[in-house]
């Protein structure tokens, strides 16, 4: 699928900030990809897709996660990491995107996880230093992702971990497992 093409797509079912949200995570994770060697293509499909379902409604994502026996682990968390699995299966099932790294990096860009490829670090990534994103930390993690991807991605997850626990919010335990893999 061309990148035009798949714009179309997303733009039917995201619009306004998100979409522009959705471009500048395209550009940035494409800046990454070059940077780092990884393939251009890919990353660009991942990073056009990754939030396909983010306005998807709640009761939606918790009925796919449920019946196409996703990760039930998610339903005991916020929300916000539903969109990620259920856009990796829809991207499969309706769309035809059957790799599993372009789906790995849809689905492990709100969480990260152990082992995570060049493409999901990534988009990972690309998603938390998007150039609309304005937050403590951040100017940090878009210097360190200049020189060392690993680097701007621990401390990327590190600022994350910090954040949800100053709310007392519950982590998935692939972030911690995202961050203590990098530290190791």
């Amino acid at each position: 699928m061309d990148r035009e093409k798949a714009l179309q797509i997303v733009q039917k079912r995201i619009s306004g900030p998100r979409f522009d949200h959705t471009v500048r995570v395209l550009e940035t994770a494409l800046d990454l990809a070059k940077q780092y060697g990884a393939d251009e293509k890919k990353t660009e499909i991942a990073a056009i897709f990754h939030d396909y379902e983010k306005h998807r409604p709640v009761s939606e994502l918790q009925s796919i996660i449920v019946e196409k026996k996703l990760d039930s682990r998610l339903l005991d968390y916020h929300s916000e990491l539903w969109h990620g699995p259920a856009a990796a299966f829809i991207v499969q099932e309706e769309l035809g995107i059957r790799d599993d790294d372009v789906r790995n990096a849809i689905r492990y860009h709100t969480t990260g996880r152990a082992g995570m490829s060049l493409l999901e670090k990534i988009i990972y990534l690309a998603d938390y230093i998007e150039p609309g994103r304005q937050f403590p930390g951040l100017e940090e993690v878009r210097d360190l992702a200049k020189t060392d991807l690993d680097l701007a991605l621990k401390k990327a997850i590190g600022n994350t971990i910090k954040f949800l626990i100053d709310k007392s919010a519950r982590i998935f335990p692939d972030t911690f497992e995202a961050y203590n893999d990098l530290v190791k």
